[in-house]
């Protein structure tokens, strides 16, 4: 009985840990880090392009590009699939 209660203790624990979002569970420390990131990266291209009218949309596309690839350096998955292979 202790194994059960240990074992639900530890689902509550990691569920406080997650948020979900598109019917996704996302740990809460990536997706912060992945907001500050990709937030820096996109307002610092939005502020070092040229005022002249189309650059600082395409700066700011830039940099959240760069943001995103670097998330996805940084933050690895946490999940595993495990597949079967379907007969003919």
């Amino acid at each position: 009985m202790d194994h059960h209660k240990k074992g639900h203790q530890n689902t509550q624990e990691h569920q406080k840990e997650n948020i979900e979002v598109w019917e996704d569970l996302v740990h809460i420390k990536d997706l912060l880090l992945a907001l500050l990131i990709c937030s820096i990266t996109t307002l610092g291209g939005y502020f070092i392009a040229p005022s002249e009218p189309p650059k600082p949309l395409f700066f700011g596309l830039f940099g959240a590009l760069i943001g995103f690839l670097i998330t996805s350096i940084i933050i690895k998955p946490k999940r595993t699939f495990n597949g079967t292979k379907e007969e003919e």
